[in-house]
């Protein structure tokens, strides 16, 4: 393992476990007879079980010492832990400034501090037709507290939410966690991963609330075009609902297409856009994220949406004051050539990984991502020998390879498979190796191989 694995390790692998599970307590009473009245609550128990970190974990506890490899984990993402993704200095300088300043270290309004929700606003209005306001904006620790912020605020009794398929679990485990029902549309693989959305009027229904769209999409890896956007906003506003949109990626984007804001159709259906700047500073640890409100006509307002986020913000905790008080200096300073620089890094692994799956026939790359981290694979079972599905696929290449790749299953999408890339290139080699040389093995004989084995078998028995 190099250096700068060893130095992050925590955050990028964990270690084989050593120590004896701890045993489950099974007795209620103490020595004295005491009757405990407490025990640990099952809210979560079913919105943790479509969490990454469940399937991630498994595959980690499927790799083994013996094989004599350094673990892989291209299962996951989180560039920050190489130094070739490190942040740009205005940001870490902004950070240093606010701390020796003393100006961070006090509580902040549960909307996030008056500076910050105008630099976030600035920063949008860039783009936007119909300009927001600090009142629009609400700071939140990290992107995936608004999505349980927004989620909360929609929930109701019988109310359902649409989600894409593939998509990023989180949503399907803040909106079990809430009580919102989960009905998935398909994006179209063969389409650019466009939305179906002929899939999201069959499913919607008088209890739909809102439409979730990612954009730059995670995991697919597309740039969705504004004609398809604006039919995404006729189609919502035509069932009289809502959409959220996760733009988390927006600076994160190295192929042709450019990238186009929900926002920019608030004119036609209500936007929530979700942001932050763990992707695009790869800084995901910084827990800064936002929720922008795009609703000229205050459909929102009228119907108390807004009312339910502030009475949410208020009974969670905030983002650091310290990053809300640098986050002015971060956006205003938004350095175009460290973006350039790291998006050109993720082309280049992108290329990299696509030129040497040509060598494996069983692993096929549909479209080549123009955004995000990840690269969608699909997996040609067909071709392979005592391979159930993508989950078994993952789970034998952790045995025997120590190589951790995400199962498609995970995101809603069977037997296909997500590669992370946003790591070392070197990493991105030394994985591509060992995915080929375990697909050589699980490989189905030809007809050819299988003749040349049986007539070797029946010389070797003449002997």
């Amino acid at each position: 393992m190099s250096e700068e694995q060893q130095a992050h390790a925590n955050l990028v692998v964990p270690a084989f476990r050593t120590e004896e599970e701890p045993k489950t307590q099974t007795q209620t009473q103490n020595g004295h007879g005491t009757v405990w009245r407490f025990g640990g609550s099952d809210k979560a128990a079913k919105a943790s079980t479509v969490t990454l970190r469940g399937v991630i974990y498994m595959l980690f506890d499927n790799c083994s010492k013996d094989v004599k490899k350094t673990i892989l984990p291209l299962g996951h993402g989180d560039p920050s832990v190489y130094p070739c993704f490190r942040t740009c200095i205005d940001a870490e300088d902004a950070v240093v400034d606010v701390l020796r300043s003393g100006k961070g270290n006090s509580y902040g309004p549960g909307a996030g501090i008056l500076p910050a929700r105008r630099a976030v606003a600035d920063y949008l209005n860039r783009d936007l037709p119909s300009k927001l306001t600090p009142d629009d904006i609400f700071l939140t620790a990290g992107c995936n507290q608004g999505i349980e912020i927004v989620f909360e605020s929609l929930a109701r009794p019988n109310a359902n939410i649409l989600l894409p398929r593939p998509g990023f679990p989180h949503y399907d485990a803040r909106a079990a966690y809430s009580g919102l029902e989960i009905r998935k549309f398909d994006l179209l693989p063969n389409q650019e991963w466009e939305i179906d959305l002929q899939g999201v009027e069959a499913i919607a229904d008088e209890n739909t609330v809102a439409l979730v769209v990612i954009n730059p999409n995670n995991p697919c890896g597309n740039v969705y075009s504004h004609d398809h956007l604006r039919k995404v906003a006729e189609t919502a506003r035509k069932l009289g609902i809502m959409v959220i949109t996760d733009e988390v990626y927006d600076q994160t984007i190295f192929g042709d297409n450019p990238f186009v804001p929900m926002g920019k159709f608030a004119s036609i259906v209500p936007v929530m856009t979700l942001g932050g700047i763990s992707k695009g500073w790869v800084v995901p640890g910084w827990k800064i994220g936002w929720i922008a409100l795009n609703d000229p006509e205050g459909v929102l307002e009228s119907t108390k949406v807004v009312q339910s986020i502030k009475q949410n913000l208020d009974i969670t905790p905030d983002p650091s004051t310290i990053i809300q008080a640098a986050l002015p200096t971060i956006l205003e300073k938004a350095d175009k050539k460290f973006f350039a620089k790291k998006n050109k890094i993720l082309r280049h692994n992108v290329d990299l990984v696509c030129d040497r799956l040509k060598d494996i026939p069983c692993v096929v790359c549909p479209k080549k991502p123009e955004s995000c981290t990840y690269l969608l694979t699909k997996l040609e079972l067909s071709l392979l020998e005592n391979i159930k599905d993508d989950t078994d696929f993952c789970v034998k290449l952790a045995r025997e390879e120590n190589l951790v790749f995400l199962p498609g299953e995970a995101l809603g999408l069977k037997n296909w498979m997500r590669i992370t890339i946003g790591v070392e290139a070197h990493m991105l080699e030394d994985a591509l190796e060992r995915l080929k040389g375990f697909c050589t093995r699980h490989a189905k004989k030809t007809d050819t191989e299988t003749e040349s084995l049986e007539a070797l078998k029946l010389s070797d028995n003449k002997v």
